[in-house]
């Protein structure tokens, strides 16, 4: 389970108005939508996400309370009083993290334009290394310098980031963190800070320079003009690749439709040569690897097994993932049997795996002429291409 905590207790000093008077940062519009909630939201519609902290300050419980009430996407909250310093804030929160918590993210409640697929990579790291940050590489030189203004030395500009939110962590990291840094009295800059402190390693998770925080009433103006550009679908492409030797008593077996024919194709399952460029395109679109990594031909639990099977749990793999099948389109090369009366079955047996309409998934068949190995009839490959989505 993932819990989120969003300091928001800030007094938003560098939030003046025309006027001179201050706004809290938090509750103002960003593009029709309160920034608070429009962060909350975001975060609200990953589905690992379980609960949400929300720190504030004192007096504006009350307000922040209604303001949650009136909003129906939102994941289980807690409303939290926060302290002077974000840190005593984030120690608030860390005090109501639910027991089965596992890890811990921690997002700047002023950062509206996070992506929810930096929020799914970070949270992705955290589950593997212990601790990440979202960051991006830094794009100015940075000068050290010393007390009296002078620069001291220049730091490689390849070896900086510039930090973000959200952070995450194994709970216990951080609250060894925060429980370290209360008895030794220090004061970090970010969560990571401390966390550092305990000798952890921390992995940098690549964000997105549109991840600002708003500080000041020039970043709303920002932050508006990148609104359109966020949390788009992101469309990705894969294509797969497969063939097997055509040998006697074995089943011919295409996207899962047995097809009548003496000679069957050789393999560790049965050889279904269509679904397994489909897998492969499949887990190319998404960078999960590929057929040969998930299902080792070195296993006997997938031995003559139905590729229809593999099939689904890869489309459970995508699922976990995030991503839906936009449309796939293949191609079997075949000197015999003929196929093309077989297709329709063929399309309609994979589109009640894949779980979509018919009219997303194309199969082709091809001869090669009599021209090389299944010119020849020594064997049948199949090629494939998968859009997905995310």
């Amino acid at each position: 389970m993932v819990t989120v905590i969003f300091p928001a207790a800030g007094a938003s000093r560098r939030m003046k108005n025309s006027l001179g008077t201050v706004t809290n940062k938090n509750f103002l519009e960003l593009g029709g939508e309160i920034v608070l909630i429009r962060t909350l939201k975001i975060f609200s519609q990953i589905e690992r996400v379980t609960n949400l902290i929300v720190v504030v300050a004192e007096n504006e419980v009350a307000e922040v309370e209604k303001i949650l009430s009136a909003e129906k996407n939102l994941k289980p909250y807690k409303i939290v009083v926060g302290g002077s310093e974000r840190q005593y804030s984030i120690t608030n929160g860390l005090k109501f993290l639910p027991a089965e918590t596992e890890i811990v993210l921690v997002h700047d409640a002023a950062r509206p334009l996070i992506t929810k697929s930096t929020i799914e990579n970070v949270i992705d790291a955290a589950e593997k290394f212990g601790c990440a940050i979202a960051a991006v590489p830094a794009k100015n030189t940075i000068k050290f310098v010393d007390a009296e203004n002078f620069v001291k030395s220049t730091p490689p500009r390849n070896e900086l980031v510039e930090v973000q939110t959200p952070q995450g962590f194994r709970k216990e990291f951080l609250l060894r963190a925060y429980e370290q840094a209360e008895q030794e009295n220090f004061l970090g800059t970010d969560d990571a800070s401390l966390v550092e402190r305990l000798g952890e390693k921390i992995k940098i998770v690549q964000s997105d320079y549109r991840n600002i925080k708003i500080t000041t009433p020039e970043d709303i103006k920002i932050a508006e003009n990148f609104l359109p550009t966020i949390n788009l679908p992101i469309t990705r492409t894969g294509f797969g690749y497969d063939v097997h030797r055509l040998v006697k008593n074995r089943k011919l077996i295409l996207g899962g439709v047995e097809i009548f024919h003496n000679l069957g194709l050789e393999g560790h399952s049965d050889a279904d040569v269509l679904i397994h460029a489909i897998i492969d395109a499949m887990l190319g679109a998404a960078s999960l690897g590929d057929i040969g990594q998930l299902f080792p031909d070195t296993d006997a639990q997938f031995e003559n097994i139905d590729s229809t099977i593999l099939l689904k749990k890869v489309c459970e793999i995508l699922k976990q993932n995030n991503f839906s099948i936009v449309n796939i389109d293949s191609t079997i090369v075949a000197q015999k049997p003929k196929l093309a009366p077989h297709i329709p079955a063929i399309r309609q047996n994979l589109a009640e795996v894949l779980q979509i309409d018919l009219d997303l998934i194309s199969v082709k068949a091809k001869t090669e002429e009599g021209l090389g190995f299944t010119g020849s009839e020594q064997g049948i490959s199949s090629y494939a291409v998968a859009t997905l989505r995310r």
